[in-house]
């Protein structure tokens, strides 16, 4: 298992497996074709059927920039290995000089078909989280030892980054207003939900509108392109910063103890990518939002100072209940049902915390068997339910002829 530096990335939204990981390619086979003068991108799956609205082609005419780039959608070609697939052709003068076809496995990874994944080497000594929890019973460290352990303290470095991201996102998407890029022309909502609280809201209530507001914040931006963290995906990438900023702002946690929490969260993470996967495309919006829940729950036990069978207990809970899950998102954008869904999370994240300290023992249920349960269950959704937007909400949506060909592209 790799190290939770590749399951945290900083970049820009709306979709890691859509921008991130097609950026990272075209760069790389750029460097393999420096002489080339143009280039033809073909996308496949998932990629063709969202890649508009994710933002994809210009993400990659962008990075090639300023050389010429066709990126075309093909929607035809069925028999794929993988959902999210795409072929570079390198062209000198009108002469193909080379081509590449690659994968984005999710997370804003990616594989080179017949090469070797180019990732940073696996440096965990476990892949489950059984494993893991018996080594820190065996031998009396708690998950963040175990962690330092692997990881090295450096971690907590870059874990300061990303939460200096995180927090930065918050803050700047509860100041926004206007309307998000797309033609579903949605209005911002963050900084209206923050903005109009009142003295006599429960506390209760007070905590729902503050999860809310610091969830669309996030992926307000994140829609928008702007620069978020994958948390484990940019779709999913409001759930733990919302718990996270809650917990500081309001429950006036200390900014170490929020650094710790992420690092618990990423092993998580990195468990689910280990052992089923965090894309979209490949698995549903389990993947992605089920995964982040389950973070955000794991980090929130931890916080709590929960005990490690607690903290499994909510990360169970929080995947448990995403099973399922479709990947419908309407024309494609990261907008609907993507940002309210994040939000929904993160409050669902902070429940099965909770859940998870009354019930945690005697429980019938482990996360690596909920895991191992998400990946199945993604394996037998159909297509359209993956990214595709040929399903669910998406295709609901159309067929009540809410289109309308004057909006923005």
């Amino acid at each position: 298992m790799k190290s939770i530096k590749e399951l945290y990335k900083i970049g820009n939204g709306p979709s890691s497996s859509h921008t991130m990981g097609p950026k990272k390619a075209v760069l790389i086979f750029q460097e393999k074709y420096p002489d080339a003068n143009f280039f033809k991108i073909i996308l496949y799956g998932s990629l063709a059927y969202t890649g508009k609205g994710h933002l994809t082609d210009k993400i990659i005419i962008q990075a090639l920039a300023p050389k010429k780039v066709e990126v075309i959608f093909n929607r035809e070609e069925k028999e794929l290995n993988h959902p999210n697939t795409m072929d570079l052709v390198a062209y000198k003068n009108e002469e193909e000089i080379g081509k590449m076809r690659v994968y984005s496995i999710g997370g804003g990874s990616i594989q080179i078909e017949g090469e070797q994944i180019v990732e940073e080497k696996d440096i965990y000594s476990h892949t489950t989280f059984q494993e893991i929890s018996n080594e820190c019973k065996k031998r009396n460290i708690s998950l963040l030892q175990y962690i330092y352990e692997q990881e090295g303290k450096d971690i907590m470095i870059y874990l300061q980054e990303v939460w200096n991201t995180m927090k930065k996102g918050i803050e700047q998407g509860l100041q926004e207003e206007g309307i998000i890029p797309g033609r579903l022309q949605i209005e911002r909502k963050a900084k209206k939900l923050f903005h109009t609280i009142s003295d006599n809201e429960t506390k209760e209530f007070r905590q729902t509108r503050l999860l809310t507001a610091y969830a669309y914040a996030t992926s307000e931006r994140n829609a928008s392109g702007e620069i978020i963290v994958t948390a484990p995906t940019c779709g999913a990438s409001g759930i733990l910063p919302a718990v996270l900023y809650y917990l500081i702002t309001e429950e006036k946690i200390d900014e170490e103890k929020i650094i710790e929490g992420i690092a618990v969260a990423g092993l998580i993470g990195n468990l689910v990518k280990e052992n089923a996967s965090i894309s979209g495309a490949e698995c549903g919006c389990q993947a992605e939002v089920g995964t982040a829940c389950s973070m955000a729950a794991a980090a929130y036990a931890y916080i709590k100072r929960f005990s490690i069978d607690a903290i499994e207990c909510a990360a169970e809970i929080a995947m448990e209940h995403h099973l399922g899950l479709t990947c419908d998102p309407i024309y494609g954008y990261v907008q609907i049902p993507c940002i309210e869904r994040n939000a929904v999370a993160a409050i669902r994240a902070i429940d099965a915390a909770n859940m998870a300290s009354l019930l945690y023992q005697g429980r019938k249920i482990s996360f690596d068997l909920v895991v191992e349960t998400m990946y199945e269950t993604g394996k037998d959704l159909g297509s359209h339910y993956k990214e595709t937007s040929e399903g669910g909400l998406a295709k609901k949506y159309c067929k009540n002829d809410y289109y309308n060909d004057d909006l923005e592209e």
